[in-house]
């Protein structure tokens, strides 16, 4: 049987290009333990108020969290909460340099595509400033032909982004990618922001596939959108060491995540399984020349 030519590939990042879950235990998990030692405020309670925070801001890498933590404000009401506890921010930035790699074969498997001459777009829901930086740290600036993402959360107030960058402003640009932001609002599985960003890029739904490793968002957003989609079974986590922290922590509204929990293939029939890696995609379609068809108006 012929495969099916696809001109345009759209990818998740977290856990389908790298393993977002391993990055993000091992740097929570050295923070965390840093901050119970230094504080002395029990990791329970310090959980508690972590998923408090992470379910205000939406994501559970929110960047200013130690600043917010009730109990470590109460201990200190003079502030300087970074200051004072920078021991635990840079064990979780070592720990995120440590174990932020991409799966074998990505990189390969990407380049492969885009020799071909179809477009890579890359669509995540990690704010705008952890979608750039871990674009940059993977070596994907280039390799991917645009990066979509939310925008960033806000600022505390009171303080600039200049304020916290620890280098000059063009060290946090992309070179070659480019960076465009989802609607407010908008998440996965809503189908309208898989077809928007088909759109913008001017293509059509029957020209690309998608490929991710959730059930509920990814595999379930493609069908609704009409695209052919990819389930990266590899990078589901739902069953490894240290998830129960991700659940105590998480950024998921309750509804959202027993959907997620109770979900199998049984429930979510995904069109293809990617069981080993990505490199497995290149065995279920052909890639090809992306051409904009007639009439389609996009932003390349």
């Amino acid at each position: 049987m012929d495969k099916p030519s696809v001109s345009v590939v759209v990818t998740d990042m977290d856990n389908t290009l790298y393993d977002w879950f391993a990055m993000w235990h091992a740097a929570f998990e050295a923070m965390l333990e840093r901050l119970a030692a230094d504080s002395g405020v029990p990791r329970e309670r310090l959980e508690r108020e972590f998923h408090a925070i992470h379910q205000k801001h939406g994501t559970v890498e929110y960047a200013f969290a130690i600043q917010e933590l009730p109990s470590l404000r109460d201990r200190h009401p003079e502030g300087e909460l970074p200051q004072r506890y920078a021991a635990a921010i840079e064990a979780y930035r070592e720990a995120r340099r440590r174990t932020l790699r991409l799966y074998p074969g990505v990189m390969e498997t990407l380049q492969a595509v885009k020799a071909r001459g179809a477009l890579v777009v890359a669509y995540t829901e990690s704010l705008a400033f952890y979608a750039n930086y871990r674009v940059r740290a993977l070596g994907l600036d280039g390799v991917l032909d645009y990066l979509y993402s939310p925008a960033d959360h806000d600022m505390p107030r009171g303080l600039s982004p200049a304020e916290i960058r620890r280098y000059p402003a063009e060290h946090y640009q992309l070179a070659a990618t480019v960076h465009r932001h989802t609607p407010p609002g908008m998440w996965k599985p809503a189908a309208t922001v898989l077809l928007d960003l088909l759109a913008d890029v001017g293509a059509e739904p029957r020209q690309a596939l998608y490929v991710g490793d959730s059930l509920a968002k990814d595999v379930t957003m493609a069908q609704a959108a009409g695209v052919l989609d990819l389930f990266a079974r590899y990078g589901d986590a739902r069953r490894r060491p240290g998830y129960d922290l991700l659940r105590r922590v998480t950024s998921w509204s309750p509804a959202m995540l027993e959907h997620s929990e109770r979900l199998d293939e049984a429930g979510v029939r995904p069109t293809h399984v990617l069981a080993d890696g990505l490199a497995d995609l290149l065995t279920i379609v052909e890639p090809a020349p992306f051409a904009r068809p007639a009439g389609v108006r996009g932003a390349r």
